[in-house]
């Protein structure tokens, strides 16, 4: 029989560690309490480039990965970054730096936003991503691969322990 290879329609189990620049980790399986992240191969489940960098490895094979700000989560834009009247906010509510809010636009649309400044004339709130334009770092090992059930593949997406 040969070795399974990563291919697309597969069941991926990855393992990984993302870091910064800076080196700091941003994410991982690595520790006690996380599972390896699932998906099937070729479904533009994950970043591109870390699915385009998969195909053809086995289990237990490791890789490094780069992935741009415009492969992950975009570039900065300033204009996203607005000063928001302290009377937008509900009276009872206690903003403090770095919390996440979800607030909508005037046709209903969610948004993520992070409090950046508290200032006298109200909160500056950043509606990028916390890590837009960040390159980010990957190591990647494939800890398991499997073939896809049919419902799976109907699905789009992994169902753990589930057989054809």
């Amino acid at each position: 029989m040969t070795e399974l290879t990563v291919a697309d329609d597969l069941v991926v189990s990855l393992d990984y560690t993302a870091r910064r620049g800076d080196g700091q980790v941003i994410a991982t399986t690595t520790t006690e309490d996380r599972e390896a992240v699932e998906f099937l191969q070729g479904r533009g489940q994950i970043f591109p480039p870390v699915e385009q960098a998969l195909y053809g490895m086995a289990v237990g094979d490791e890789k490094d990965v780069v992935v741009t700000p415009a492969e992950a989560y975009g570039e900065r834009d300033p204009e996203a970054v607005v000063l928001i009247p302290h009377d937008r906010f509900p009276a009872d509510m206690a903003l403090q730096l770095g919390m996440r809010l979800s607030v909508e636009d005037s046709s209903g649309q969610p948004f993520e936003a992070y409090v950046t400044d508290i200032r006298p004339d109200g909160a500056v709130l950043d509606f990028n991503h916390p890590l837009a334009g960040e390159t980010l770092y990957f190591e990647l090992t494939v800890s398991a691969l499997r073939p896809a059930t049919s419902q799976e593949l109907a699905h789009g997406h992994p169902h753990s322990g589930e057989t054809d």
